[in-house]
């Protein structure tokens, strides 16, 4: 058991807290105890026999004690254990230690005579007594079996409680519960604290939803005009991007209350139970119209009804579908309440679920841009200490392709890095550093590489680093590293231009660089490793991508082979047709190989000087790669943006580091009228 320490520095044991568990335990070892106890004392062997076998056993001596019952005409003859076997005809450990005979009589003066001719006689010594309870033994069998069937009771109602959630009986708990909703409510949205500003980015689907909140805010404004309030709206879109804290963001900033649940809430083992919990759900939500009803997770439950219940149907959820798109848009009227629902499958999603009059809007929340992210980085900067080297600007170029979850993440595991060096404020290398922990996974220092191994891994890297710098669509090099993260011996790292729309050269481009590393491989050390295995893969599934479905092949242009049916067990081509793709993949990949070769064989100095420079400083950045091939041909707009940033943060360090060491006098503060000097760069904590 833990020991605290109490606010007056005596030792307090955490005593166990009261439960009433206890009690049911108690009762019911008690009454099987009793139960039991009863049994063993009752247990002895009684029979039945006449009155002139009872007199015969009594003058022969058998009788240790007789009693008679005058309310029922009976007595009682114990017989002695030197005699039990003469009598029953076994042994003591068969009939128990006291065995009886009873015996129906007609008179209690006969036997009282009797007896005492006995006793005169020398045949009975014992004790002859009268028993004047009515029907004692049938009282206390009574009281035994009220006592136990009630422990039984008890027993029942305690699983019953615990199986409905401890809500009771009363409440219309137990096992009558199940049909129940699980819905958490809020009776007001604004309890749960959040509202449209605790949410960055997404402006578009801000936009939208503000339209819901003006909806149950002001009605009226819309009804005058013959509208018509959206019943719901779907929130779409990849993990993490925020769909969830959206959904809160309306109830908070509408005040209504809010109802919220998870699609496998409605999923149970039982029978109905899923439909039932659609009907209890809209009926509560009727009550405290207007409302917001908020699942998340539907595709749990809106899955695609299949045409063929046969195969791989399940009646429990489809029964559970059809009660929610009954009570969304049927005969009954929900008016005042709006639902919400958030999924990153809406493409599993059954049409008539998606139909206008239920889910009259699909919002899109996408994941966010170079401007969103800085949005969503100044949002969970604010409980972090930090320097001033930090920049919130270069933080968003760094994170391409990252979700508001993602982010949230960087900037904890930056705090938890400054943290384990005993830093007092976040800097921006614990950022860089948390970048490619979650990118590449943990670094690996203590993994031990033979020097032929990790010479082979430096011109694997230095292959995708050449190929990326000399192909015009490739995305610029920020650094390569051969120490290992993960499962990765070495990477390297880029700065992918975001792109709406991604060309064949650009791809192309990007399937050259990929094989540059196994190209390399082939050139410089003779042979091949299964460190390019990461890199065919990728390769291989970006070529199919663009036969099958982009339509960038030469024999089979212009065509999508794309199928979204979810129960299809059919491909939408032909075995010809896949022989096709397979030999343009095949082609598409071998071209780009050959190329990439072509292009270390050009520079073959440049990559070996890399590959040398990688081994002997492990980690290299692109001003290394600069100096060694020049300036790249092909300047992007991302490596404008870096190299400005860079050149920016080099001035203000430079004008700091002079103003510290006296050489440039400091400069009162300007009056606010005055414009920031150009060369100064704004720098945003």
């Amino acid at each position: 058991m833990e020991n605290r320490q109490h606010p007056n520095n005596k030792p307090q044991m955490n005593m166990p807290k009261f439960n009433m568990n206890w009690i049911y335990g108690l009762v019911l070892i008690t009454l099987i105890m009793l139960y039991f106890t009863t049994g063993q004392e009752n247990s002895s062997v009684k029979t039945e026999t006449s009155y002139s076998d009872f007199k015969t056993m009594v003058m022969k001596g058998y009788a240790e004690k007789i009693e008679v019952n005058k309310y029922s005409n009976t007595l009682q003859m114990y017989v002695k254990p030197e005699h039990i076997r003469d009598v029953f005809h076994q042994g003591v450990q068969q009939t128990g230690k006291n065995p009886s005979v009873t015996v129906a009589i007609g008179s209690v003066d006969q036997v009282e005579q009797f007896v005492n001719q006995a006793r005169e006689q020398e045949k009975f010594t014992g004790k002859f007594s009268y028993d004047n309870s009515k029907d004692n033994e049938f009282f206390s069998s009574l009281l035994m079996n009220i006592l136990f069937f009630g422990g039984i009771i008890m027993v029942w109602m305690f699983i019953m409680r615990r199986m409905g959630g401890g809500s009771g009986m009363g409440m219309g708990g137990g096992i009558f519960n199940v049909g129940k909703s699980k819905a958490q409510m809020y009776e007001k949205g604004g309890e749960l604290g959040i509202t449209f500003k605790d949410v960055a980015g997404q402006a578009g689907a801000k936009q939208e939803m503000q339209e819901i909140v003006d909806f149950l805010k002001n009605p009226q404004k819309y009804t005058d005009l013959g509208g018509k309030i959206p019943k719901g709206a779907l929130l779409v879109g990849p993990p993490g991007t925020g769909k969830t804290l959206l959904a809160k963001a309306v109830a908070g900033e509408a005040g209504v209350p809010f109802f919220s649940m998870s699609g496998s809430d409605f999923v149970e083992m039982f029978v109905g139970v899923g439909a039932s919990r659609v009907r209890d759900l809209f009926e509560k939500a009727k009550q405290k119209a207007p409302c917001i009803i908020f699942i998340d997770e539907i595709d749990a439950v809106g899955r695609a009804r299949s045409k063929n219940p046969a195969m791989g149907g399940n009646d429990e959820r489809e029964n559970t579908l059809n009660a929610l798109l009954t009570e969304m848009d049927g005969f009954g009227t929900n008016s005042g309440i709006i639902t919400l629902a958030a999924t990153n499958r809406a493409d599993m999603l059954d049409s008539a679920l998606l139909r206008a009059g239920r889910f009259d809007r699909q919002i899109h929340v996408d994941l966010p841009d170079l401007n969103e992210r800085k949005e969503v980085f100044m949002v969970h900067l604010k409980p972090l200490k930090l320097d001033d080297t930090v920049d919130v600007d270069f933080l968003a170029r760094q994170t391409p392709g990252f979700s508001g979850a993602d982010i949230a993440n960087v900037c904890n595991e930056a705090a938890l890095i400054a943290a384990r060096f005993n830093r007092e404020k976040v800097g921006k290398q614990d950022f860089l550093d948390a970048v490619d922990r979650i990118i590449g996974g943990l670094e690996k220092k203590t993994k031990v590489m033979t020097e032929a191994e990790k010479k082979s891994i430096a011109i694997h890297e230095a292959g995708h680093a050449t190929i990326s710098w000399f192909t015009e669509f490739a995305n610029p090099l920020v650094k390569v590293s051969i120490v290992p993260r993960g499962r990765a011996l070495g990477a390297a790292w880029y700065l992918p231009e975001e792109r709406v729309l991604q060309t064949k050269e650009a791809m192309l481009d990007e399937m050259c660089s990929l094989l540059g590393g196994r190209a390399a491989e082939e050139l410089f050390i003779g042979h091949i490793s299964t460190g390019a295995m990461n890199d065919l893969e990728r390769t291989t599934k970006q070529a199919y991508g663009m036969v099958a479905y982009a339509g960038m092949s030469d024999k089979l242009p212009n065509l999508c082979y794309y199928n979204q049916q979810e129960y299809s067990f059919q491909k939408p081509y032909s075995e010809t047709t896949a022989k096709i793709m397979d030999d343009e993949v095949l082609k598409m990949v071998n071209e780009q190989y050959e190329r990439a070769k072509r292009i270390l064989t050009e520079h073959k100095e440049g990559h070996t000087q890399l590959a040398q420079l990688l081994v002997e400083r492990e980690v290299i950045f692109a001003d290394d790669v600069e100096k060694i091939f020049g300036k790249r041909p092909w300047t992007s707009r991302a490596e404008e943006l870096l190299e400005a940033q860079q050149r920016a943060e080099a001035e203000a360090m430079a004008e700091r580091r002079a103003k510290e060491l006296g050489l440039i006098p400091e400069t009162p503060e300007t009056p606010e009228s005055s414009e920031p000097s150009e060369k100064e760069p704004e720098t945003k904590n």
